[in-house]
């Protein structure tokens, strides 16, 4: 029986194919897609307009517009590592009351 982190793993290269297509990479649109889909909020609660462009450049390493499962899997990471600091942060505030 798989455990949470191998269905955790399954998920993201699941979701990555599942806005990559055939193709094996993500496009603009398909980053600008999937962010929308997959991370609700995201997005619209971020107060730079050019958010998406800047989180593509810097996900594109070869400069060719595309994005494949290693920046995709940057993205989640750092999404992740974002959240977790703010964890650990309210837990802390949280701790002091």
């Amino acid at each position: 029986m798989p455990s949470q982190m191998e269905h955790a793993m399954e998920t993201l290269m699941f979701t990555f194919h599942k806005y990559a297509g055939d193709k094996n990479h993500l496009g603009k649109e398909d980053l600008r897609v999937l962010m929308e889909k997959e991370f609700p909020g995201f997005l619209e609660n971020q107060r730079d307009p050019m958010a998406l462009d800047k989180i593509m450049k810097d996900l594109d390493q070869c400069r060719d517009g595309k994005v494949g499962f290693q920046g995709f899997f940057s993205l989640v990471a750092g999404l992740t590592i974002a959240c977790n600091d703010y964890f650990v942060l309210h837990m802390k505030q949280k701790g002091r009351k």
